[in-house]
């Protein structure tokens, strides 16, 4: 599961960082520590520049909205609801598999934000009785510093109730690609706290390390086995998790404090 991430990298630098050929500094975003669904981000991706006459696939940073709408839909409200798409079943669902065929993107993110029960209130609810779960909120960042890019799809959607030339006649929107929580230790495991992402959420955001970025992006790349073989988890041990406060919990809340790492839990119940 992925329902709440920071990115807050300038444009300039995740298009050096991703070698952007072509970006629009109109569509240029703020740094946001506290996305959610249907807000607009960053994504990377390849294809060709509309207008251009030419139909070689150029590496684009651009806007899109979270929040996959496929092409076949009716309405876009139902969103929303697909901002995440499991890499085991996304070349079989119907919302996903023309996608990631052909309009699969990189979303740039400094890391993404799950939260955990605390053990009390797990048992309490086992046991039947009724009371508000306290969660805590973590953090989970690559342990470099560097990138978290997550593999992406995109889609288009037309408002046919909008001439084609409306400027909101066609909504772009992207889905991010989640897989299988990794169970080993988490890079810098000290004896506490959360021993594996696992121990955080059985899901995670499909994580691309940098020598599978250009095989991602390539639109080129439409065979079912090729685009399964890209969708192999990364290897273990990059990842760090943190305890962060619950301000970032309120979709609300921004700026860099959300991401600050605490001491230690503010339920001190965890682990």
């Amino acid at each position: 599961m992925c329902g709440r991430y920071a990115a807050s990298r300038k444009p300039e630098d995740l298009a050096g960082l991703f070698e952007v050929d072509k970006w629009d500094p109109t569509e240029t975003l703020a740094p946001d520590y506290n996305v959610a669904p249907t807000k607009d981000v960053p994504v990377v991706l390849d294809r060709p520049v509309r207008d251009s006459g030419s139909p070689e696939p150029v590496r684009q940073l651009r806007t899109l909205r979270w929040g996959l709408v496929p092409s076949w839909a009716k309405t876009p409200e139902g969103g929303a609801r697909l901002i995440n798409a499991r890499s085991e079943t996304v070349l079989e669902k119907p919302s996903f598999r023309r996608a990631v065929a052909a309009r699969r993107c990189i979303v740039p993110a400094d890391g993404y934000y799950e939260w955990v029960t605390a053990h009390d209130e797990r048992r309490l609810e086992e046991e039947g009785r009724r009371k508000r779960p306290r969660k805590q909120p973590y953090f989970v960042t690559p342990a470099d510093g560097s990138v978290f890019a997550m593999a992406g799809i995109y889609e288009f959607w037309r408002d046919r109730s909008l001439p084609e030339d409306h400027p909101k006649a066609w909504w772009a929107t992207c889905s991010v690609l989640t897989t299988a929580a990794e169970t080993g230790d988490l890079a810098g495991y000290a004896g506490h706290g959360p021993r594996s992402l696992a121990d955080i959420h059985p899901r995670m955001p499909l994580m691309l390390t940098p020598d599978r970025w250009d095989a991602w992006l390539d639109p080129a790349v439409t065979d079912p086995d090729s685009v399964g073989g890209l969708l192999a988890a990364p290897p273990e041990g990059l990842l760090r998790a943190y305890p962060v406060g619950t301000a970032v919990s309120d979709v609300r809340n921004n700026g860099p404090l959300l991401v600050e790492e605490l001491a230690a839990p503010e339920e001190e119940t965890l682990f």
